[in-house]
């Protein structure tokens, strides 16, 4: 091969590495990551054994793709606002690193390719399941609920819930109760997650005319409700042990998580800080990783003895 033939191929390489760069932003690949994450848990738990390879592969590939365009359609609706949010307007649309054609395209194609999978090497019912919850979350939430109500993050949340339910009809092609009570876990949590974000960026809500409750009902009556919200998660927690579907590893773990949400909750409320609220809401995105966690940690130990 000449010297001018690899010349090219790098810098087409090179090329590509840099269009990709380009638009993986847009599908908030910590948020798609936590997603992909808990659909897998709901796959594991929906089994006694393990679940087949070939199944989870295409499962988590075509929910994170689906979940990737999801947030991509979402960056493209919300450019404008983005751009006037620190928190943002790093964003390849707000920079103009990417066009909303670009955008457009590469959101539809990711998100029809992972459809396809789903459809094709998992089942139609997680397909027609996961293209609910885009149209709910790119449509729905971002275009209608969140410009429009403070209850958005309440309302909106279901979509955000639905990974577990969208894993469990992956391997059993049914949703089940077990499924929903994972469905409520992240329904629960989703509201004093995303309202320890929205007090301490309160500001910049404010300044797009965005109605977070903070901005339109005030501090004092967040911090209030994000307790409420906590004592609600710390119930529906406690579900799967109820149900019958965990242990007394899972119980344990999830008291120790909750009483430190809880805690976290108490003290906001109490004596609010920055600080402390942008503390909480890191420590919910480490609670719902670890309680689920726990969940199939729990689960295999008792397969196992």
């Amino acid at each position: 091969m000449s010297t001018v033939t690899i010349a090219s191929l790098q810098r087409i390489r090179g090329q590509l590495g840099q269009g990709f760069h380009k638009f993986f932003p847009l599908c908030k690949p910590r948020v798609t990551a936590l997603i992909v994450f808990t659909a897998m848990i709901g796959m594991f738990l929906a089994t006694p054994t393990m679940v087949p390879l070939g199944l989870l592969l295409a499962a988590m590939l075509g929910i994170g793709m689906a979940s990737g365009a999801a947030a991509a359609f979402n960056c493209l609706i919300e450019q404008k606002i983005d751009a006037r949010m620190a928190r943002t307007r790093g964003r390849p649309l707000p920079t103009g690193q990417v066009t909303s054609v670009q955008t457009v395209v590469f959101a539809s194609l990711l998100g029809g390719l992972g459809l396809f999978i789903l459809y094709y090497f998992v089942n139609p019912l997680t397909m027609w399941l996961t293209f609910a919850t885009f149209l709910g979350y790119a449509v729905i939430y971002t275009i209608f609920l969140k410009p429009a109500t403070p209850l958005n993050i309440v309302i909106g949340g279901a979509s955000g819930a639905m990974p577990p339910i969208l894993g469990w009809a992956a391997v059993n092609n049914v949703v089940s109760p077990e499924a929903l009570i994972l469905f409520l876990i992240i329904f629960a949590w989703t509201p004093p997650h995303f309202w320890a974000l929205a007090l301490y960026r309160r500001a910049e809500y404010a300044k797009v005319g965005m109605p977070m409750l903070p901005v339109t009902h005030g501090e004092e009556f967040t911090r209030l409700h994000i307790l409420l919200y906590t004592v609600i998660l710390f119930a529906v927690a406690l579900m799967p042990y109820g149900h019958g579907m965990s242990g007394l590893i899972y119980l344990a773990a999830s008291l120790i998580l909750n009483v430190v949400f809880m805690a976290y909750a108490i003290g906001l409320y109490r004596r609010y800080s920055d600080s402390l609220a942008r503390s909480m809401f890191r420590y919910s995105i480490l609670y719902l990783s670890l309680l689920f966690a726990a969940l199939l940690v729990d689960h295999y130990w008792h397969i196992t003895f």
